[in-house]
C-alpha cells in the first residue's frame, strides 16, 4: 500500500528527528519539540518525564574517548494512526547500527510518538520507548 502524503511528512519529519539524536545535535532536536514534551523511557526509570531538559542532559554528555563511528538509524514497520489532520500517533521498531569494537551490531527498540500540529508546525508531544 503506498503512503500518503500526509504520511510521508510526518515518517520524513520523525526520520530528521531521529538523525539529529544520532548526530547529537540539540538544537536541531529542540526544534521537534513541544516545550512540555511527556516521555516514558528505559532513563526515566518508569516515570513520566515532562520538559526538555531531562533530554537536553543526554545531549550534553562529553563524547569522551571512543573515536565517533557512522550511527543508522531505520524506523522498521511504521504505523500511523491519524487522530485528527492535526495529530498522529506514530509507532515503530527503531532499529539502530553501530560498529563496536570493530564489529557491526543492530540494537532494537519499539518507539511510540505522539505528533501535533500547532501554528502549522509539526512537534512531537508525547514519545514511549521500550
Amino acid at each position: 500500500m503506498a503512503l500518503s502524503d500526509r504520511d510521508q511528512e510526518i515518517l520524513s519529519i520523525n526520520q530528521a528527528m531521529l538523525d539529529s539524536v544520532v548526530n547529537g545535535d540539540w538544537s536541531r532536536y529542540a526544534t521537534f519539540c513541544a516545550a512540555d514534551l511527556s516521555c516514558f523511557e528505559g532513563e526515566t526509570n518508569g516515570h513520566l518525564v515532562e520538559g526538555l531538559p531531562f533530554h537536553q542532559y543526554y545531549f550534553n554528555l562529553p563524547a569522551g574517548d571512543a573515536p565517533a563511528t557512522a550511527v543508522t538509524v531505520t524506523m522498521a514497520r511504521p504505523h500511523l494512526r491519524w487522530l485528527s489532520d492535526d495529530a498522529v500517533v506514530l509507532s515503530y521498531t527503531r532499529l539502530t547500527q553501530r560498529l563496536a569494537g570493530g564489529e557491526p551490531i543492530t540494537a532494537s527498540c519499539c518507539e511510540t510518538r505522539i505528533w501535533q500540529r500547532t501554528n502549522g508546525s509539526w512537534q512531537q508531544v508525547h514519545v514511549h520507548r521500550s
